[in-house]
C-alpha cells in the first residue's frame, strides 16, 4: 500500500494550491480527482469560460452602441454565432487546462494523480475505486456544484445551470434567470447581448445581496437600461412545464414569466456525498458544508478547504485555503485567511466589486459607521470617456481606517485592489488622500470617495492634492 504525507481529494483550485505547497515543502501528495476534469470549476465551467463569453458579449455590444457622436457604429462581418463563441471558449478552456493544470502537475516531482472516486475508509485511509492508499493527513477539496431550489414543477420543466448554459449553441429566445447574484447576472448579460430576452428573478430585496444597496442599485439600473428585466423580492410558487415554460410568482400567482429556458443560479451545494468523512471525525454543517476550525482542520488528521468548506466560494479563496491547510497540517501551524480583506467582483458591464464591511455589517459588529458615496460622473476620466455609470462607497471606523469599499463601474474589479490593500494594512482615508494618483484614471474614484469625508468634492478642482 502506497503511503503519502497528504492525500488530496479534489482537482480544482484548492487541491492544486495544496499540492503545490506540499511539493514546496518536499512532502509527498496524492491528488484524487473525479467529476470535472483537472482544474475544477474555475477553468472548466466557471471563471474562465464565463469571462471569455462576457468578453465576446462586450465586443458584440461595442458594434451596436457608441458613447461618442463622432464615432459611427460599425457592423458585424456576417451573422454572430453563439456556436462559434462556444467553440472559441472550448478551445481556450482546453488550452488553459493543459497549461495551468496538467503541465503544472507534471512539474511537481512529489505529487501523484489518480483519476477516480476517492472515499475515506479510515483515519488516513482512502479507497480509490478499489485501490487503497494511506496518508498522514487527508485534505477534502472536492468543491461544490449548483444548488437547485425545491420549486414545484422546476425539475419537470427542465432547467440550466452554469454547466449547461456554457454548452448552448443558440441563445434562448426568452430566458428566465432565477437568482440575482454574480453568476446569475453575468449569464443574464451574456445571453441578453447574444439576443435573448432576459428576466432576472431575485428573492431578496436587491440584486447582489452582499453588496452595498447603493452600489447594487447602480448595477441594476445599468442592466435594466440594456433591456434586462430585473424583479427583486420575488417568491416563486411553481414552474409550469409548458411549452412555453412559465415561472409563476407571488402569493396570488399574479406574476407569470414565460421562458424558453430557465437558468438556476441560486448558490452552491458542497460535493460531500459518500466521502466517508465521519470515519475520520469529520462533520457537516446544516447546509452540508464540511465544518472546520479557523485553521481548516476538520477531524483527526482531516482538513478541508475551498468551496466544500463554504466560507467564500471564490477561486482565489479556495487556492489560499488549500495552501494554508497543507502548511498547517504538515508544519503544525494554525494560520488562517483574513476574509475581510478578500475582494470579489461581478464581471458584468459595468462591473461590481467589493471588499470588507458594508455599512450594515459595520453597525452590527461595532455599532459605528461613517460612509461616503461618490459617483463615476464626478470622476474626470469617466467624464472624458462619457462612461459615467457607477458609484463608489467607502466605510470607515472611528479612527478613519477604511473598513469596506464597494464599486460599480468600468474597471471596478481592478481598482478595488487599492481599497483591499488599505483594509489589509489598516490604512486611513488620509493615507489614500495623500497618495498621488495618476490623472485621469478610474481609480481616482477611490481617492474622491476618501476626500468626500473631509471636503465638499462638488466644488473641488480636479487637480487638488
Amino acid at each position: 500500500m502506497t503511503t503519502y504525507d497528504i492525500i488530496i481529494l479534489g482537482g480544482g483550485a484548492a487541491a492544486f494550491a495544496a499540492a503545490t505547497k506540499a511539493n514546496d515543502l518536499q512532502a509527498t501528495a496524492l491528488i484524487v480527482n473525479s467529476g470535472l476534469p483537472l482544474g475544477g470549476t474555475c477553468v472548466n465551467v466557471g471563471c474562465v469560460p464565463s469571462k471569455h463569453l462576457l468578453g465576446i458579449a462586450d465586443a458584440l455590444e461595442a458594434t451596436r452602441h457608441s458613447a461618442f457622436d463622432s464615432v459611427p457604429l460599425g457592423r458585424l462581418n456576417g451573422q454572430f454565432s453563439v456556436r462559434a463563441a462556444r467553440n472559441e471558449k472550448d478551445a481556450l478552456v482546453e488550452g488553459l487546462r493543459r497549461r495551468n493544470y496538467e503541465q503544472v502537475l507534471e512539474s511537481l516531482e512529489h505529487i501523484d494523480l489518480r483519476e477516480g472516486r476517492g472515499r475515506i475508509v479510515a483515519p488516513g485511509g482512502v479507497d480509490v475505486d478499489g485501490e487503497s492508499f494511506e496518508g498522514r493527513h487527508i485534505l477534502v477539496a472536492t468543491g461544490a456544484r449548483a444548488s437547485i431550489p425545491a420549486i414545484p414543477g422546476l425539475a419537470d420543466a427542465g432547467y440550466l445551470t452554469n454547466v449547461e448554459a456554457l454548452q448552448l449553441d443558440e441563445a434562448p429566445g426568452r430566458l428566465v434567470v432565477i437568482g440575482g447574484g454574480p453568476l446569475g447576472l453575468e449569464f443574464a448579460q451574456i445571453f441578453a447581448r447574444f439576443g435573448s430576452h432576459v428576466t432576472v428573478l431575485e428573492a431578496l430585496p436587491q440584486i447582489v445581496p452582499k453588496a452595498e444597496p447603493e452600489i447594487a442599485a447602480a448595477l441594476g439600473e445599468a442592466l435594466e437600461e440594456e433591456g434586462i428585466a430585473i424583479r427583486t423580492g420575488v417568491r416563486i410558487e411553481r414552474v409550469q412545464p409548458g411549452p412555453p415554460k412559465t415561472v409563476v410568482c407571488g402569493p396570488q400567482a399574479n406574476d407569470r414569466f414565460e421562458a424558453d429556458a430557465i437558468l438556476v443560479a441560486t448558490g452552491i451545494r458542497p460535493n460531500t456525498e459518500d466521502l466517508g468523512l465521519a470515519t475520520a471525525g469529520g462533520r457537516l454543517s446544516q447546509a452540508g458544508f464540511v465544518e472546520t476550525t479557523d485553521w481548516y482542520q476538520a477531524g483527526q488528521n482531516l482538513w478541508a478547504a475551498g468551496d466544500v468548506a463554504g466560507r467564500m466560494p471564490l477561486e482565489t479563496v479556495a487556492a489560499k485555503e488549500g495552501a494554508l491547510a497543507v502548511a498547517n497540517a504538515l508544519e503544525g501551524r494554525r494560520d488562517s485567511l483574513d476574509y475581510d480583506a478578500v475582494p470579489w467582483a461581478v464581471f458584468t458591464s459595468p462591473q461590481l466589486a467589493g471588499v470588507g464591511l458594508t455599512e450594515k455589517e459595520s453597525m452590527r459588529r461595532t455599532g459605528y459607521c461613517d460612509c461616503r458615496t461618490v459617483f463615476y460622473s464626478q470622476a474626470p476620466k469617466a467624464m472624458a470617456l462619457k462612461d459615467t455609470k457607477g458609484a463608489v462607497k467607502l466605510t470607515i471606523d472611528r479612527e478613519s481606517r477604511i473598513r469596506g469599499a464597494y464599486v460599480c463601474g468600468t474597471n471596478a474589479a481592478e481598482i478595488i485592489h487599492e481599497a483591499t490593500l488599505a483594509i489589509r494594512h489598516g490604512l486611513t482615508i488620509h493615507d489614500i488622500i495623500d497618495t498621488v494618483h495618476v490623472f485621469p484614471t478610474y481609480s481616482e474614484a477611490i481617492k474622491l470617495a476618501a476626500q468626500a469625508f473631509t471636503r465638499d468634492i462638488s466644488v473641488m478642482t480636479c487637480c487638488i492634492g
